[in-house]
């Protein structure tokens, strides 16, 4: 659970089978094109969500702001799920991406508030010594939010569906960004 001073975010395991038809929703939005889905159909979404719920080293999640279905959080082992042979995974290294939700009624600084949920929720295991991401190297906005909690940019990588931008966010990054002490 992560409190802000926009409200609740908490994190539960997604369930595939339940959860498909609110999740087809939100990958097949126009604001969510980065996530690569825009035509997929209910039985897509349901047989990758279930794939991943069957994969040893991918996990998803669904994000709730004050209870209610508000993004999506996905968490993988960089050594086996998604970057696999680009780059030298370090023990400790967590993979993530999310998805917020479209919305009729934005809310300033919802998404980095997410984005920080997030981070606290993979930090909170102390196995997680840095987390990786590889969004789209024309994904500006995202690569905004990501400074913002800490993400240092390394280098731009070749993956199969896109030109990324690997970037890594240490604990004391985090911590640094949010203005804690470290």
């Amino acid at each position: 659970m992560s409190t802000t001073d926009i409200g609740t975010f908490t994190i539960r395991p997604l369930d595939p089978l339940k959860d498909t038809e609110l999740l087809h929703s939100w990958v097949t939005h126009p604001k969510a094109a980065y996530w690569m889905m825009q035509d997929a159909k209910l039985p897509d979404v349901e047989r990758e969500y279930m794939r991943i719920a069957a994969h040893e080293h991918h996990h998803a999640y669904l994000g709730l702001h004050e209870g209610r279905p508000a993004f999506l959080m996905e968490k993988y082992d960089p050594r086996y799920v998604e970057l696999t042979g680009l780059y030298d995974p370090e023990p400790g290294d967590v993979g993530m991406h999310f998805l917020v939700a479209p919305t009729d009624r934005p809310i300033h600084g919802f998404t980095r508030a997410v984005i920080t949920a997030v981070m606290d929720e993979l930090f909170a295991d102390p196995r997680t010594r840095r987390v990786v991401v590889e969004p789209d190297v024309s994904n500006k906005a995202v690569h905004a939010l990501n400074e913002a909690v800490g993400f240092v940019p390394e280098r731009e990588i070749d993956k199969p569906e896109k030109r990324a931008l690997l970037s890594f966010c240490t604990r004391d990054q985090f911590l640094a960004a949010r203005g804690v002490a470290v």
